[in-house]
């Protein structure tokens, strides 16, 4: 399976479309710089709107993931071909094992952030993956000199970190340059779905600016329904 394709398809499709970034961006709810990442073969769309793709521009999702411009055969051959190619991509893109996975999406309910995330799991563990972090709340033009943001769990009363990235270098970065940077892929994680309660995944940001002052942000996350 190859992103760089992948990619260049979407942009095809898109341009085929006569459709800016920006609009399908706002199409699938997502940020242009989200799109962007697809086209460059960066980042992958998830599951769900690589289905929801197909659908809108007739095109097989295996076609997709093999960087392929077909038309979809018939409906059955799509229904077919969806459940299949779901389960090979959550297999081998997130997990990466055999066994049977389930599939949920992530959101932020922290209105100051735009979030894309997904878990893989089944009845033993799973895997979190978090891309295209996007601030969205007051414009934001300090200049910081580091910032470290977290991955946490809750679990009774007791916080684990999960991952952490930070920045920490000679030159300063604002806010919204720093979060394109980021993504967090935890493969394996020992934790199963039915673990993870309502904001017991939460992301923590702490930005340090040039004069020492410290600005704080939590971010909450949502099953999109119960495992």
């Amino acid at each position: 399976m190859n992103q760089e394709k992948i990619g260049k398809l979407i942009k095809q499709i898109r341009k085929q479309n006569n459709l800016t970034q920006s609009e399908l961006a706002e199409k699938y709810g997502v940020t242009y710089q989200a799109v962007s990442k697809w086209e460059n073969g960066k980042n992958m769309p998830d599951v769900s709107l690589i289905k929801q793709m197909s659908k809108d521009f007739n095109i097989d999702i295996e076609d997709i993931l093999e960087g392929n411009l077909n038309k979809k055969k018939n409906k059955k051959n799509f229904f077919i071909l969806s459940i299949i190619l779901i389960i090979i991509l959550i297999i081998f893109l997130i997990l990466n094992r055999e066994g049977t996975f389930s599939f949920k999406t992530l959101s932020s309910q922290c209105s100051s952030f735009n979030i894309t995330g997904s878990i893989a799991y089944n009845n033993k563990k799973s895997s979190i993956y978090i891309s295209d972090i996007d601030y969205c709340g007051k414009e934001d033009n300090t200049e910081y000199r580091e910032i470290e943001c977290t991955l946490y769990e809750a679990n009774e009363g007791k916080e684990k970190i999960i991952e952490r990235n930070k920045y920490s270098k000679n030159e300063t970065i604002k806010l919204d340059a720093f979060l394109k940077t980021l993504n967090f892929k935890i493969d394996d994680y020992n934790r199963t779905c039915k673990k993870y309660t309502e904001n017991s995944l939460y992301l923590k940001i702490i930005a340090k600016d040039l004069n020492g002052k410290i600005k704080n942000y939590t971010i909450p996350f949502s099953l999109e329904d119960n495992c």
